[in-house]
């Protein structure tokens, strides 16, 4: 195996001699949710070194002492402090504890699996000289209004709102209307559309005083994410993922369905291309990053969102169902420097999230011949979803209950909100539309009233 690194790293405290290491880093369930990272890892018979927040101490530890748990497979976790909508709060606690492991260990490789702590791993990497995205890249993609900064050629008209200055903010000549999101969170949590300036004035009280918003025109047009694997500056791989959100029946943004490939025409070229220029304005040395843009009726396209990180929800098994090869050890293979090679589609896979009415979930079925429905709930880890054949007839390969029995749902807010999902591929887009209906008539969920109210 060969392990690269860049000119001028630091050189660490342990020696040659010290077992060599890997950093993974992220919320403990996102890790444990692709255990393929682990296995990849443990099988080069590298140390698997975790930092993760400190709220899953109890958890993780107790998830270690199973056997047949993946987390058995960690050789040490690092639990740290901060806070997500609280720029940069986790840093001190971050370096505090990768101090501690340069001592003991060789650490040849990190990665940030969640969005979390990748401005933190960004500068691991950064001290060591490992393979990662760079300092730019992991500072901005963990900063709306930085994009904003860096990706201007992408982006919406924008006012950035920062803390003690939302009285004095020049809200009047916005072009409404207006998308307000707050600079640091991730899984849609916040975001909110905005008709007018007396309601955006009436809006900003309900976030906390010490956030950065950001505040942008609202861009119409279809949303797509595009996942690039890039090495040594270069992409290697990239696809235009097609996505719904609740959008057009709420002033939320949660999203519902993500198809790879995006089957919809005229939409790709334009969408790769800004994606290639705002990757390179960025910076984007190694690693996988997801983008997420829309298609305006003038033609261009948007930036949204970037992040310097695994995407997120099911997108991993739908590039496994797509392709029929797995992500993960691609990203392990740039993260240690060794080249990559990573298939195009062949099939077309949908993950579909479920509305629900809010109320207490009581059950879930599904009609469909060998599929019984997962129960995930919060941190749970999900079944091992194989792809078919190339050829092979439309298919349900899972459905996934995220929230345990007896959680009350709210109405879809954020990401957090979303109940049940199922994921299904076909050889052809419209075989996957078809599939797609069928199981919604499938499954079937059974909410009761809240405290014997409806």
């Amino acid at each position: 195996m060969t392990i690269a690194t860049e000119p001028g790293a630091t050189a660490q405290a342990g020696t040659e001699a010290a077992p060599a290491a890997f950093v993974l880093t992220g919320a403990f369930w996102v890790v444990c949710r692709n255990p393929r990272y682990l296995t990849e890892l443990a099988a080069r018979g590298l140390k698997i070194l975790l930092i993760t927040p400190t709220g899953y101490r109890d958890v993780a530890e107790a998830a270690r002492k199973d056997p047949e748990h993946p987390a058995s497979l960690l050789d040490d976790i690092a639990f740290v402090d901060g806070s997500l909508d609280q720029e940069g709060s986790f840093l001190p606690s971050f370096v505090a504890r990768a101090r501690d492991w340069r001592r003991a260990y060789r650490i040849v490789g990190a990665y940030a699996v969640g969005e979390t702590l990748v401005e933190p791993t960004g500068l691991l990497g950064d001290v060591l000289g490992l393979r990662g995205p760079g300092l730019r890249a992991t500072r901005a993609c963990r900063s709306k209004y930085l994009q904003r900064w860096y990706a201007d050629e992408f982006s919406p008209a924008s006012l950035v709102v920062a803390p003690g200055e939302r009285e004095e903010a020049a809200l009047d000549g916005l072009p409404y209307p207006v998308v307000v999101k707050p600079a640091t969170r991730h899984s849609s949590s916040g975001v909110v559309t905005v008709a007018d300036a007396a309601a955006l004035r009436a809006a900003l009280p309900g976030y906390p005083a010490y956030e950065t918003l950001l505040v942008e025109q609202k861009a119409e047009g279809r949303e797509y994410s595009v996942e690039s694997l890039v090495q040594d500056g270069e992409i290697v791989f990239a696809s235009v993922t097609g996505k719904e959100t609740t959008e057009s029946g709420a002033r939320t943004f949660v999203e519902l369905s993500h198809s790879v490939p995006n089957a919809r025409p005229g939409v790709d070229d334009v969408v790769l291309d800004a994606n290639r220029r705002l990757l390179r304005t960025l910076g984007f040395r190694d690693g996988i990053a997801h983008a997420e843009w829309r298609t305006g009726t003038d033609g261009r396209a948007y930036l949204m969102e970037v992040a310097a990180r695994t995407p997120g929800d099911g997108l991993l098994a739908l590039y496994h169902l797509a392709t029929g090869s797995p992500l993960e050890p691609e990203i392990v293979r740039i993260a240690l420097g060794e080249r990559v090679d990573y298939p195009r589609p062949r099939r077309f896979a949908r993950q579909v999230y479920l509305d629900h009415t809010p109320g207490v979930l009581e059950d879930v079925t599904v009609d469909w011949p060998g599929i019984s429905p997962v129960w995930v709930g919060e941190g749970g880890i999900w079944p091992e979803i194989l792809p078919g054949a190339a050829d092979a007839p439309a298919a349900l390969r899972a459905v996934l209950v995220l929230k345990p029995k007896g959680a009350r749902l709210a109405p879809l807010a954020s990401s957090d909100d979303r109940a049940v999902s199922f994921l299904i591929d076909a050889p052809t887009p419209g075989e996957l539309d078809a599939l797609e209906s069928r199981v919604r008539a499938a499954v079937k969920l059974t909410v009761g009233a809240v405290d014997g109210h409806g």
